[in-house]
């Protein structure tokens, strides 16, 4: 059996707009297991966001309850919520969001400036991050200088320097060309391998095809659910045509 990490149990969210209330979650009942490489899909309004965005405690719940790494999130202070959120996950978005004003290795290091960690070994940390993903040459340049795969690529370091249980994704290839999107999905492809959890939102039927499990939200609810064997480039043509197929049968 594959360990929960994460658990939803009557989840709910409305949002109030203008007097009205719109139920984007409605009563989901949800488990998301350690290793998974699981990616969130649904056509524009779904919801597909919004779930990740609860799942994480990013959102609060309207009703029902989301359990992460054990710890229910309605029950947890602001404090204990941000300790949670720095030191257990981190996330990768559309819109990369590097600090301006900080070069790229002081961006990668930004997460620990509340946390207690050693120089010497988050120097060191920083520095194999950063030769691992080709950027050691760039430490000194700001984002300004980096190229759309050169930032997100700092932002996936910046995101795996605490070492988090999960990795959340939101649309994190939306604003890159096909090469740069292509480079960083082989990088959180290459994380899970090693057996990073990932969850992902996106639209891409391409990026979706990295996923082990695939859900499909339709009008706030898990409409669908597709398992797929581990990933491999040779399989990728394969892997893309069954997820159309699932879509289609969901009313993608």
């Amino acid at each position: 059996m594959k360990e929960v990490i994460i658990e939803t149990k009557s989840l709910c969210k409305t949002f109030i707009t203008e007097g009205e209330n719109y139920n984007v979650i409605k009563n989901v009942d949800l488990k998301v297991y350690k290793g998974d490489f699981t990616v969130i899909m649904g056509s524009s309004g779904s919801g597909k966001s919004t779930m990740m965005y609860l799942l994480s405690g990013m959102d609060e719940a309207t009703m029902g309850e989301v359990k992460l790494l054990g710890s229910s999130l309605n029950q947890l202070n602001k404090k204990q919520m941000d300790k949670l959120r720095r030191e257990k996950i981190s996330f990768v978005f559309q819109g990369i969001n590097l600090i301006p004003d900080l070069n790229l290795y002081e961006n990668v290091a930004a997460p620990t400036y509340k946390m207690k960690r050693d120089k010497k070994e988050l120097k060191s940390t920083i520095n194999s991050l950063l030769d691992r993903f080709s950027l050691a040459e760039h430490e000194r340049k700001y984002p300004s200088q980096l190229s759309g795969g050169q930032k997100q690529r700092v932002a996936i370091c910046r995101a795996l320097i605490n070492k988090p249980e999960i990795i959340f994704g939101d649309e994190p290839t939306g604003a890159l060309n096909s090469s740069q999107g292509q480079e960083v999905l082989n990088i959180l492809t290459e994380l899970n391998d090693e057996g990073q959890s990932v969850v992902m939102v996106t639209h891409d039927v391409k990026a979706a095809a990295r996923a082990n499990r695939l859900l499909y939200i339709k009008d706030g609810r898990i409409d669908g659910e597709l398992n797929l064997t581990s990933y491999s480039s040779d399989s990728q043509e394969e892997r893309e045509k069954e997820i159309v197929t699932f879509l289609r049968e969901n009313g993608w």
